[in-house]
């Protein structure tokens, strides 16, 4: 069977069920988490991982009925982690908590928590410096690459903005468990509106426009189909973006080499291996934008990570550098042996590639290089003035 294409990405599922049973009937809850329990399985089973915050079980005060589907995740991650594929990453869970998490762990979850949070199947992410929950959404945005999102309110739309600004998937569901002008539900009824639906994802098969009318189960889906066709839509988005900076050039000297480096290695390696789409605007492309710098730096400020070639010293190289370093956007900085560049440049670990020995040689030197600095700490952290 083919790797998906959901293997190793991280999944964010996010929401909650509103409090009146008038708006939320039991009914429709009861819905909504068996189609969280199908697409967490079915997700599973495809090798995707996860980001999840570890807090306290709200409850509905009228059915006595948890509010969100956190717990419903992790139990469900739990009861099927046989069904993970052969060479699974870890950790399966990007766990976000906060100082209150450990007496707050619902007593039905303790002992699951204390079997994972141990286990190499966890990575556990501490918010407690911040008391806001503000702060700990953006912790868990940071760690996902795509946002499934339903019912909720404000914490709902405050994250898909998140997810947005960095040119992150936003699925919204639009399953009646909270009112149709809130939350999931407003960021569906934004998605069918042609004009304003691929603000939600990009998928190269279709329109996400489509894909959201695709998605508008009748009642009458069964949660099976629903899942399925969730699932098709998951699969089928665009891929995470790198973004290209590289002489472009034809006429200049080094212009070969690199066009070589990035056919032989870089290529085959982030497109091949770790699973980007290579984003190159050389004017060659359909633009998005009106202007083509307008398109480069929006393509720019919303890709996952940037693979900025300096070899050539070209002024519009180091613009776009400076950007995605200002950004805070994982940025790998190259250029050929024995180049030239900026003292600036010098003290920022940078891979000198060798423009000529085996190609399986150069793609580990590569591969070597971007484990080394993928998490790279930005170049000034953000300190609050106050938490």
């Amino acid at each position: 069977m083919p790797k998906s294409a959901l293997f190793g990405r991280r999944i964010h599922i996010a929401g909650s069920v509103a409090t009146d049973l008038s708006v939320a009937p039991a009914a429709e809850v009861a819905l909504a988490r068996e189609l969280v329990k199908g697409l967490v399985v079915d997700l599973i089973k495809r090798g995707a991982t996860f980001v999840l915050p570890v807090d306290a079980e709200k409850l509905r005060p009228g059915d006595k009925q948890p509010i969100c589907f956190d717990w419903l995740i992790w139990q469900t991650l739990y009861e099927n982690l046989a069904r993970r594929p052969a060479g699974a990453e870890t950790p399966l869970i990007v766990a976000v908590q906060h100082h209150k998490t450990e007496e707050q762990i619902p007593e039905a979850f303790e002992a699951l928590w204390d079997e994972l949070r141990t286990s190499d199947l966890v990575q556990i992410e501490n918010v407690a410096h911040w008391n806001m929950n503000s702060k700990r959404m953006e912790a868990q945005a940071r760690h996902g690459d795509i946002l499934i999102a339903l019912g909720g309110s404000e914490g709902v739309m405050f994250l898909a903005n998140i997810y947005h600004d960095a040119g992150k998937p936003v699925i919204p569901l639009n399953l009646p468990i909270t009112s149709p002008d809130t939350g999931a539900r407003r960021l569906f009824n934004l998605g069918l509106t042609s004009g304003q639906a691929q603000r939600l994802f990009h998928s190269p098969e279709q329109s996400a426009h489509a894909w959201i009318n695709r998605i508008n189960f009748s009642r009458r889906a069964s949660v099976a189909d629903r899942v399925g066709g969730i699932i098709e839509l998951l699969e089928a988005l665009e891929k995470p973006r790198a973004f290209v900076v590289r002489l472009l050039n034809a006429s200049l000297p080094d212009y070969i080499a690199v066009q070589d480096f990035f056919d032989t290695v870089v290529q085959p390696v982030v497109e091949g291996e770790l699973g980007y789409s290579m984003v190159v605007v050389d004017g060659r492309q359909t633009y998005e934008h009106p202007r083509i710098d307008q398109d480069i730096f929006a393509k720019l400020h919303r890709s996952s990570v940037v693979l900025a070639d300096i070899t050539g010293m070209r002024p519009n190289c180091f613009l776009e550098l400076g950007y995605a370093l200002g950004r805070g956007l994982p940025t790998m900085v190259m250029m050929k042996e024995g180049s030239e560049h900026p003292f600036d440049i010098y003290t920022v670990a940078g891979l000198h590639w060798k423009a000529g020995g085996s190609a399986d040689e150069r793609r580990r030197a590569f591969r070597e290089h971007w484990a080394a600095i993928r998490n790279r700490p930005e170049i000034v952290p953000t300190e609050p003035l106050i938490s």
